[in-house]
């Protein structure tokens, strides 16, 4: 899809065969008793994909804002043509004791905090615990498909050896399923901080080459780039602010941002992204080659660790 088709209903297809929305909302560290609401104001202003993780211990605020707004309980009109399935819900296996059993156990205690029925994409949460750790819980997950429990799969802050490695035992565990393609699982979507001064071109260009969608987290940079000439340059030329810029810098390089705020005016505006495109020559201004993260960066984590 060009990027001057985008709208807030746009929906990539991913190698699982499902879609998932090319906007996600963010609720990483955003508090228990502030989550459901947060998530019910992102589901009125059109969102229709929310980021959670078992680490950030807000899975069934989540869950329920979900479910309350698909039923109609919600206070929006919007609600009335919305159903579960139009509403992608990520979760992620804790990093901290990484294994077969953890991963298998962590999906199960998802779906029973959120009542979801299915959790649309899981992923693990970052590459620590070495080699069978990883191994162990991506079996877990590949099990989890099976069973129904999940749709798709996926990994966050893996470097490209970490991919490599992944990819290695998606083909071992193929072959000790039977041999039959897909039967190691699918990677569906890779997740890491991603913004103009953390491009990761080279996970990137590894993902792209398998029609992995990248999904950007800290694509607002947690605000610490507001002042960069370049962004406060953009944003007056485009009549926006400087993080709608970022969010749609993100979404014309193909990847789908996860904007995250507890502000009910910002996460609307985080969403008011469609009614403008940013050119190929501004695009450019925004390219830059460093190496910036403004959270952890798990991804230069040994194989070994």
């Amino acid at each position: 899809m060009s990027s001057s088709n985008l709208t807030i209903q746009s929906a990539i297809k991913l190698n699982s065969g499902y879609e998932i929305p090319r906007l996600g909302f963010g609720v990483y560290q955003v508090p228990i008793e502030q989550a459901e609401s947060c998530v019910r104001e992102a589901l009125t202003a059109g969102y229709r994909h929310v980021d959670s993780a078992v680490g950030y211990r807000n899975e069934a605020p989540c869950g329920k804002a979900i479910l309350d707004f698909s039923s109609n309980k919600a206070s929006s009109n919007a609600a009335a043509a919305t159903s579960r399935e139009q509403i992608f819900f990520t979760s992620k296996v804790r990093p901290l004791n990484l294994s077969y059993e953890s991963a298998k156990t962590q999906v199960d205690a998802t779906l029973s905090e959120t009542g979801l029925g299915y959790i649309d994409l899981m992923l693990i949460h970052a590459p620590y615990g070495g080699p069978a750790a990883r191994k162990g819980a991506w079996k877990a997950l590949v099990e989890a498909v099976d069973a129904g429990k999940v749709r798709s799969l996926g990994v966050s802050n893996y470097g490209v050896h970490h991919l490599d490695e992944l990819e290695a035992y998606i083909r071992e565990l193929e072959a000790e399923r039977g041999g039959a393609k897909g039967q190691g699982g699918v990677i569906s979507v890779g997740q890491w901080e991603v913004h103009p001064w953390l491009p990761r071109d080279d996970i990137v260009s590894w993902c792209r080459a398998r029609g992995i969608v990248v999904e950007a987290y800290c694509p607002v940079v947690r605000g610490e780039r507001a002042g960069e000439t370049v962004l406060q340059e953009l944003a007056a030329k485009y009549g926006k602010t400087w993080a709608q810029v970022l969010i749609r810098w993100s979404l014309q390089k193909g990847h789908v941002p996860l904007p995250k705020s507890v502000t009910s005016s910002r996460i609307r505006e985080n969403a008011e992204v469609y009614d403008f495109e940013i050119s190929e020559e501004d695009m450019a201004k925004l390219e830059t080659k460093e190496y910036a993260p403004c959270a952890w960066d798990p991804t230069t984590s040994p194989l070994d660790k």
